[in-house]
């Protein structure tokens, strides 16, 4: 009995042990058996106490699986302006800025459209006191006051200018009979010559050619009636111009610089330091043009009247007179009326006289190009061959014969503008980093002791 209590003892002892070492087995292979981590859930908020919220997708659980550890990483796009190459960029930048150019432009004509014959005059009042304000300044230096000389300068040019339209009326009424008859003599003649010519024209064909034009005639018998009143209605809109542009003119050669002034005051204060400079450059290069333009065409006048006239061309001092009016219109003027005076020369005196007048015509228009316009205008009016030929088709498209006047010498005043303007900024650039580079040099002078 002695011996049972220690074997007891050891038997416990090994099942104790036993024990130990079931548990030791069953804890390494619950860490073996460990679960995978809880999957990702979209939509879904847990409280802190481990609570889950409901899903944000409304499909039960919500949940999409984590990606895997060897899936490959996805770069995030670029931003949409960064894709765009940089020349792309800078087309569109100045593109839409083009469009708004254009866009202010067109709206800009049309309201000029809409008020042309105002713009008209007044442009013309510009043209005329360019013209005329030499005088006035000539006078006020003679002793008279300012509103006598700007009544006798306005008074004196509106009558000479009004006396040399009445002249060109008178003789155009003078020598219209004539004339007429004369060219009736040019046609015959022309007649006689086509049946003579090798071109093999009978009599039948040109009396066909005359009893066209005679049906034309009568067929348009009111189109022309209509034509008729237009043209009164245009004479009224001319009158109504001229008293705009008479005006104008007296109130732009008395209180001309007060205007101007005034105008100033409508320019942001930014800008207007530039301005003020650039609009008395603006002014004398009008001027410039105007009186060498004028003196030109006195020339070319003259001497291409005295021409035709020695040729026995009738109406020759009326057709100088339109040569100097069409002296105005650059190039193109000059081509109308050396044709027109061609023209009148073959119709009335025959082919040897207008070959005569065609060479009397271009060799005035010869010097007049070589000689006397470089030395009449000289730098003060420097506008490329090229942009007075735009300038004038361009002009002519827009507003007829008044647009093609006013094109070149808009063309040369802005020019000198826009000259101005950029040799401004660049000084006030120049100044203003010269300034900056002399601040430091101070503060430094006032700090050192």
């Amino acid at each position: 009995m002695s011996r049972l209590p220690g074997w007891l003892s050891r038997l416990g002892t090994g099942v104790a042990r036993a024990g130990e070492r079931l548990e030791e087995r069953r804890a390494r292979a619950e860490a073996a058996d460990e679960p995978a981590p809880e999957p990702v859930a979209l939509g879904v908020s847990k409280s802190p106490d481990g609570d889950e919220g409901s899903p944000g997708n409304g499909n039960g659980n919500g949940t999409v699986p984590a990606p895997p550890a060897y899936a490959p990483a996805i770069a995030a796009k670029a931003d949409p302006v960064a894709a765009v190459p940089w020349s792309v960029r800078v087309a569109a930048e100045a593109g839409w800025r083009f469009l708004v150019l254009a866009g202010t432009l067109w709206v800009l004509m049309r309201a000029i459209s809409s008020v042309q014959l105002v713009v008209f005059a007044f442009v013309a009042a510009l043209l005329i006191t360019a013209l005329l304000q030499p005088t006035v300044s000539r006078l006020k230096r003679m002793g008279l006051p300012r509103g006598l000389a700007t009544a006798v300068t306005f008074i004196a040019g509106f009558v000479i200018m009004g006396l040399v339209g009445w002249f060109v009326v008178w003789q155009v009424m003078e020598n219209l009979d004539d004339l007429s008859n004369q060219v009736q003599r040019g046609i015959d003649e022309l007649q006689k010559w086509l049946l003579d010519s090798p071109f093999h024209v009978t009599g039948d064909e040109i009396n066909d050619i005359a009893k066209n034009l005679r049906d034309a005639v009568g067929t348009n018998t009111e189109e022309i009636t209509s034509a008729g009143l237009a043209g009164v209605t245009v004479m009224v809109e001319i009158l109504t111009g001229i008293l705009l542009a008479m005006f104008s003119t007296l109130f732009l050669l008395y209180d001309g610089k007060r205007i101007w002034r005034w105008s100033l005051k409508l320019v942001p204060a930014a800008a207007r330091p530039g301005v003020a400079g650039a609009g008395p450059r603006a002014w004398r290069t009008l001027t410039a043009y105007v009186r060498g333009t004028v003196i030109v065409a006195l020339i070319d006048a003259i001497f291409i009247g005295i021409g035709i006239y020695f040729l026995d061309v009738p109406m020759a001092v009326p057709l100088a007179v339109f040569i100097f009016l069409f002296a105005f219109i650059p190039l193109v003027g000059a081509v109308v009326s050396g044709a027109l005076a061609v023209v009148v020369a073959l119709v009335t005196q025959g082919v040897f006289t207008a070959l005569m007048a065609l060479i009397v015509v271009l060799a005035v228009q010869q010097i007049e190009g070589h000689v006397l316009q470089p030395f009449i205008l000289g730098r003060a009016v420097r506008v490329h061959p090229l942009a007075v030929v735009l300038s004038v088709a361009a002009g002519g498209m827009v507003a007829g014969i008044g647009g093609a006047v006013v094109a070149v010498p808009l063309v040369a005043v802005t020019n000198t503008v826009v000259g101005y303007l950029r040799t401004h900024a660049q000084e006030n650039a120049l100044q203003q980093a010269a300034a900056a580079t002399q601040e430091p040099a101070a503060r430094t002078a006032e700090d050192s002791p």
